[in-house]
């Protein structure tokens, strides 16, 4: 098995625009995610962040510390991810899973007053179920009709 590189997250930076531009998704996956290209223009309480592998972006998903948060979570200090996507040419090498083991402790130091993950995965959307649970997030066992079906609510606490 291939050594995995050195991942990191970080903000993003105009440094990675052409990178994260040429970000390729499967059809089915677009059902799922977005590519990064649709997050040039952001909103207020929105943060993109960038998954990195030997300083090169594999990944990207958003933080959100807005509204759209509380269709997920009454808790006012927890911020909402979206938007995973790794790009196709560097799927299946562990990139989302060690990005998102790294998520708790990069939201500590960059949200101090975080203390809940909340997401949103589709019922269908089986590989990145797991992908959440093996890296800590929770079923909350609550559902809501979405886009394309049913989606299942996940939350990580940061303790």
């Amino acid at each position: 098995m291939e050594k995995l590189k050195k991942v990191e997250l970080k903000h993003f930076s105009s440094k990675y625009l052409n990178e994260l531009n040429s970000f390729v998704l499967t059809e089915e996956q677009k059902q799922f995610s977005a590519l990064p290209s649709k997050f040039e223009e952001i909103n207020e309480g929105q943060y993109r962040i960038v998954i990195l592998s030997d300083n090169t972006p594999v990944g990207f998903f958003l933080l959100n510390s807005n509204e759209r948060v509380k269709k997920y979570s009454n808790n006012l200090n927890a911020l909402l991810l979206t938007a995973l996507s790794i790009n196709h040419t560097e799927q299946g090498k562990g990139y989302a899973k060690q990005g998102m083991t790294l998520l708790v402790e990069f939201v500590k130091k960059e949200f101090p007053n975080c203390d809940e993950i909340v997401l949103v995965v589709d019922k269908d959307n089986i590989p990145v179920q797991k992908l959440y649970l093996k890296v800590g997030f929770e079923d909350t066992n609550e559902r809501l009709i979405g886009r394309i079906g049913e989606e299942i609510i996940m939350r990580q606490l940061i303790k």
